[in-house]
């Protein structure tokens, strides 16, 4: 574990995990140091951006606060929302996920709806969430060519990840379903609904 610069206004803290990314992002949130203008986790850094920040005085705050977050008796946890997303399973490659997962379409409905999963961190698109926790029987691989278009609110899987897609865009993962929730509204504060640290259900609103 390791903090360094990151351009002209940034530093990257090296957590190792994405538990202590998520202690990390959850200290820093509840007390913003001075002159930080966004804080960014990730599976095992976190991204702080402060153009009004003195450096030097940032990297020891975020130095002790990385102490804490990785403490071996750290009790420190985000005030995480649970959002549950209503599902239609009719994605086009149900079945297929069924076949490599050597389940039923059904089964795999009740897998993925039977997890409780949390959001690791965004990336890919503006409010992607990484999903984490997924039933290791739905672990498939991405798609070998990715479609062209993923429509919004698409829900999908791809290796040990479940998400979903918050706008239209191209992409390779599998997809289940559907969601009529947005996840992404640039009106909204924040924009994305899946915010790091979310616990979130998928409810089967309509299945094979």
């Amino acid at each position: 574990m390791g903090i360094r610069r990151a351009g002209e206004h940034a530093l990257l803290v090296e957590t190792g995990s994405l538990e202590v990314s998520h202690r990390l992002d959850a200290l820093l949130r509840a007390d913003r140091p001075a002159g930080v203008a966004e804080i960014v986790p990730g599976p095992v850094t976190v991204l702080v951006t402060a153009p009004g920040a003195d450096p030097a005085r940032l990297r020891d705050e975020l130095s002790r606060l990385l102490d804490t977050a990785s403490a071996a008796d750290a009790t420190v946890t985000a005030d995480a929302p649970e959002v549950v997303l209503p599902v239609v399973y009719d994605g086009a490659d149900l079945d297929d996920v069924a076949a490599l997962s050597a389940l039923s379409p059904a089964e795999v409905v009740e897998r993925h709806t039977g997890r409780e999963l949390v959001v690791g961190w965004l990336g890919f698109a503006p409010g992607f969430a990484y999903l984490t926790g997924l039933d290791p029987a739905l672990h498939v691989p991405r798609l070998d060519t990715p479609r062209t278009s993923v429509p919004a609110g698409a829900v999908a899987v791809a290796g040990p990840y479940s998400a979903v897609y918050p706008s239209a865009s191209p992409g390779g993962w599998r997809l289940l379903g559907r969601s009529a929730t947005a996840v992404w509204d640039v009106a909204a504060e924040p924009p994305a609904l899946l915010t790091p640290g979310t616990r979130v259900r998928f409810r089967a609103v309509g299945t094979p």
